[in-house]
């Protein structure tokens, strides 16, 4: 009789691709996967704590305006000693994102930091622009009163006055698709303001627009996929970047993908003059995740309105 083939070492094979497909599936999904997946192992630090990665936490609260360091010299910056400037900072964004400001980083809290979000600091030049006030830029629309929390630049910096068509412009090698998408925000900006946008070539435009990574402009100091999507200078530069690692999407659905229209109406937002606000449904709410598409707020139309005086 003759022998049955044997197939155990195929289906071997077979099952251990699939593992590993799946596992990395997973990794791709994992939002600790990203360049803030650092933060996961400091769960539970606080102050007088020294542990690896701290850092890096240092870090990333210094780039978005939190703490600042004394770099010329060997300082604390270049330890991994939870110290007492780290506590303060880290209060500090505890309470900017509405969370219980003990200075520990707990669940919450990492949570939150981890979420991939714009690349314009929180706090500029020791300006907190996410910090609530008694006044809250509160104005008269129509015949009532409105509270907002929107948030301006230092000097809230704007176009000059009676500049209210603006142009925008690709940089060589954007993907056609790209700037359709990001030409469609202009456009729903322009629905709600007092705006007018067209577009122009780059050289030429009032706001220029980009995709960089890690390796063609370090200045960006893009992180690769799922850290610091994008950045935007306010008025009158104007400048606005998009990290093209990133996986793009076109309809909030995709929950490995970042929906592009969203992040383009926050980043519009920058170069018109808003600073993040503290509410977190408004599109100058910093952080943005996979899978979530976002319009604009009344906050958002209330910040222009009352930085522009129309």
């Amino acid at each position: 009789m003759a022998a049955k083939p044997h197939f155990q070492l195929p289906i071997t094979i077979l099952v251990l691709f699939l593992a590993l497909a799946f596992a990395a599936l997973a990794s791709a999904s994992d939002p600790y996967s990203s360049p803030f997946g650092f933060l996961k192992n400091l769960e539970g630090c606080h102050k007088g704590e020294k542990v690896k990665g701290i850092n890096q936490l240092k870090n990333y609260l210094e780039k978005f305006g939190y703490v600042h360091y004394d770099h010329s010299n060997n300082s604390n910056s270049n330890n991994d000693e939870f110290d007492d400037l780290l506590e303060a900072a880290v209060k500090t964004y505890q309470k900017n994102f509405h969370l219980n400001p003990t200075g520990v980083l707990d669940t919450k809290t990492v949570s939150t930091m981890s979420m991939p979000r714009c690349g314009c600091p929180d706090i500029i030049n020791g300006t907190n622009t996410m910090e609530r006030s008694s006044s809250n830029h509160g104005r008269h629309l129509g015949s009532f009163k409105t509270v907002s929390h929107f948030r301006f630049f230092n000097n809230n910096l704007r176009w000059p006055a009676g500049k209210t068509h603006l142009t925008y412009g690709f940089a060589p090698q954007t993907p056609p698709q790209f700037s359709s998408i990001i030409a469609r925000a202009y456009t729903k900006w322009a629905e709600r303001t007092h705006f007018t946008f067209s577009e122009v070539n780059f050289d030429s435009a009032d706001m220029k627009v980009g995709f960089h990574g890690r390796t063609n402009n370090p200045r960006d100091t893009f992180d690769g996929r799922g850290g610091t999507l994008a950045h935007a200078w306010a008025p009158t530069d104007g400048r606005a970047h998009y990290d093209m690692d990133e996986n793009w999407a076109d309809d909030g659905v995709n929950p490995s993908a970042f929906d592009l229209e969203s992040v383009a109406l926050h980043e519009i937002g920058h170069q018109l003059g808003l600073a993040h606000s503290e509410v977190e449904f408004a599109i100058m709410w910093a952080n943005i995740g996979p899978g979530q598409r976002k319009g604009l707020h009344q906050d958002d139309i209330n910040g222009i309105r009352t930085l522009y005086r129309v």
